[in-house]
């Protein structure tokens, strides 16, 4: 039996959690690209500031954040595991790139969304619903790769990097996305009357799903130095 092989069948149990105690953490890279991204968000669903600064402001406010997003998703990608999954991978492995993968996907779809609704607001800033289709496509896609997430979470130090799922965070995201979800129904007009189904349910799900995720970003850590775990040793590339 390989080396990778008896590392795959040792149980997560055995493992202990590699320690952080005495060494300096700081905030993930990816983590600030969400954060500020959330903000943006958090920020456009606010009716006062949407009251401020008028539709074009909050058009570019949110593909602003959607261009934050991307940013920090193709990150974590880049960071998951360094490769597409093989088929000797672990199966936390596999969870982490594909749930990194199809987050990347959503923000994506999140930058047509918001790109469009930006054009539609500087065409006619009395628009609603524009971009609604993407909007939605990546609201499915932020649920499926929370959902991946916390799969992964249940066997993160089987990861490349342990520190790179935790169950606060992988819950957060789990709800920021079912806050985004029920913000694309909101969101969607009603052809037989022109109207969004709930426009409260549009801006106050984009609210909370921001406000999870931006409490999720921050609260992302990662040790500065080199540490040894017992399934090998692993660098944190990100380090300053």
């Amino acid at each position: 039996m390989d080396e990778d092989a008896a590392r795959d069948e040792t149980p997560t149990a055995s493992r202990p959690d590699p320690s952080t105690d005495g060494e300096p953490l700081r905030l993930r890279r990816e983590a600030w690209g969400f954060a500020i991204g959330s903000l943006c968000f958090v920020a456009g669903a606010l009716p006062a500031y949407v009251e401020w600064v008028g539709a074009v402001w909050v058009g570019i406010t949110f593909f602003v954040g959607s261009l934050f997003f991307t940013a920090a998703g193709f990150i974590q990608l880049s960071l998951s595991g360094r490769r597409p999954p093989r088929a000797d991978s672990s199966l936390a492995d596999r969870a982490d790139w594909w749930s990194a993968a199809i987050q990347f996907v959503g923000t994506l779809c999140f930058n047509v969304s918001t790109g469009v609704a930006l054009a539609a607001a500087i065409a006619r800033p009395d628009t609603i619903g524009a971009g609604w289709r993407p909007d939605a496509f990546g609201s499915i896609a932020f649920l499926v790769s929370s959902a991946l997430a916390v799969a992964a979470t249940r066997h993160r130090l089987l990861l490349w990097d342990p520190h790179a799922r935790t169950w606060h965070g992988a819950w957060l995201n789990m709800v920021g996305s079912v806050a985004f979800a029920v913000s694309a129904v909101g969101a969607y007009v009603v052809p037989e009357t022109d109207d969004y189904v709930s426009l409260f349910w549009a801006n106050f799900g984009t609210l909370i799903g921001g406000l999870c995720f931006f409490t999720a970003a921050i609260l992302s850590r990662r040790p500065l130095v080199r540490h040894e775990r017992l399934i090998g040793p692993v660098f944190e590339s990100d380090a300053a």
